[in-house]
């Protein structure tokens, strides 16, 4: 069985900074491409930033030049900087990840729990 738990969220002022981590455990055999994603109250959930196995990223025009996204293959574990938050930025953040497990081999798509992030102005 294949888990992804995140932590990082909380409440900050806007224009302040929080990190987001999500690490992987279980019976993995590799890690594939690995993003997160964000959904505020009444809309759908969106892609923030993506990261691929090669160390690719992209990111929505929302958080360019604000959020980078960066990944530990050593540790399973995808990461979300997010600086000069904003008010708007505010919604529950998921984790995802391509997964190929061990027992069975097979590709899966993961998600994490999710983590509430709150930018007060």
């Amino acid at each position: 069985q294949v888990q992804l738990v995140e932590s990082g969220g909380g409440l900050v002022q806007a224009g302040g900074s929080l990190r987001l981590s999500c690490a992987a455990s279980g019976s993995i055999s590799s890690m594939n491409d690995m993003g997160w994603y964000r959904q505020a109250p009444g809309k759908q959930r969106e892609l923030v930033a993506g990261v691929t196995t090669g160390g690719s990223t992209n990111y929505a025009d929302s958080v360019k030049g604000r959020f980078t996204i960066s990944r530990d293959n050593a540790r399973n574990t995808v990461y979300l900087q997010m600086n000069s938050l904003k008010p708007e930025d505010t919604a529950v953040y998921y984790c995802n990840a391509k997964i190929t497990s061990r027992y069975p081999r097979r590709l899966g798509d993961y998600w994490g729990q999710g983590t509430q992030v709150t930018v007060s102005s």
